[in-house]
Formats: structure tokens, sequence, C-alpha cells
């Protein structure tokens, strides 16, 4: 398999190496789907069968023993109401099975900074981001295989306001991890 490496910023793509093929996509579940769309959908159908799509990138713990990087197991859409469109008759997916790992990934649009929103989503997720779920969300979509690896960044609380500074460390061991695990 042929990696394509989408992260959400370049600060946490720094150290990846150089002959891999990055994707960047902004931050966001709209910015991560149209990006990875995109680019996709340029790709032939034999292109795409020979594919790996690896996310990597910062995570917030949302709970106090997660440090360091974790492959997710389960991806879930924290801002999608499942309960109130199931009702309406339709299937929301905002819970996508990846792999036997139990890490569990929370993704949404709010950057999270409070930890009363933190202990909330801590009851159903072991991390939270920005992207992932989106990522997954297209690759399944094109038939693509996907991996969500993540660094824990902050604990999604006041601290995460210090991600620019934090972001540093958790780019040189994401970048570690791509060397010995993709290389």
């Amino acid at each position: 398999m042929r990696p394509l490496l989408v992260a959400a910023t370049e600060a946490e793509a720094r150290y990846f190496p150089r002959d891999l093929d990055v994707l960047i996509t902004g931050i966001g579940k709209v910015a991560a789907a149209m990006s990875l769309t995109r680019r996709l959908a340029s790709y032939e159908a034999d292109e795409l069968a020979g594919l790996e799509i690896v996310n990597i990138g910062t995570a917030g713990a949302l709970r106090s023993e997660m440090t360091g990087l974790f492959e997710i197991g389960t991806v879930i859409n924290h801002e999608i109401n499942g309960d109130a469109i199931r009702a309406l008759g339709y299937d929301p997916r905002e819970t996508l099975q990846l792999g036997p790992a139990e890490t569990v990934l929370a993704t949404g649009d709010v950057f999270v900074t409070d930890p009363a929103l933190r202990d909330v989503l801590g009851r159903r997720a072991h991390l939270v981001d920005m992207e992932g779920y989106a990522v997954a969300y297209v690759a399944g979509e094109f038939g693509v295989p996907v991996r969500l690896v993540k660094y824990v960044s902050d604990s999604a609380d006041e601290t995460a306001h210090d991600w620019n500074t934090l972001v540093e460390h958790c780019a040189r061991a994401l970048g570690d991890w791509v060397s010995t695990s993709l290389v």
C-alpha cells in the first residue's frame, strides 16, 4: 500500500519524510472533507486501489491518563444529533469503526477548551480532534483503507490555547512515527 498522509496543518507535518505524499487539508471537518475529496477524485481507479490514507495529527485528551501517540479504532462525529436523525428514519453514521484499537476519537468543529465539554465528550471518547471523522468518512466513500494516528497535544481545556507552542514536540513525535512505521 502507498500511503497518503493527511494532516490539518503544515505545523503537524513538519517532520514527515519529504518523499511521502502529504495532503494539508486545513482545520475542521469541512476543510478536511473537501481537500481529501478533491484529491481522491483526481485519482484513477487503479491509483485508488493501491492507496492507504493515514490521517496523522494532534488531538486533545478527554481523559487524564491519555498521553502520547494512539492509533484510533473508532471515530465519532460528536456534533451530530444521531438520535434525532434516526427518529426521522435516516442513518446518521455518526460512529465509524476503523480497526481493532480501543481508542475512540471524537471529531467536531469545536476547538475544545472548556473542561465541562471535555468531561461530556470524555464519557464517549478518549481523544478529540477537528478532522479525523471527516477523513475517515471520505476514505470510506471512496473505498480506500484509512488509519488515524493522533498524538496528544493538550488536555482539551484551557491548555489547548497553547497549541501553537505545543505542536513542535507533537510534530517531532509524529514525524518519528511516520519514519519508523511507514517508510
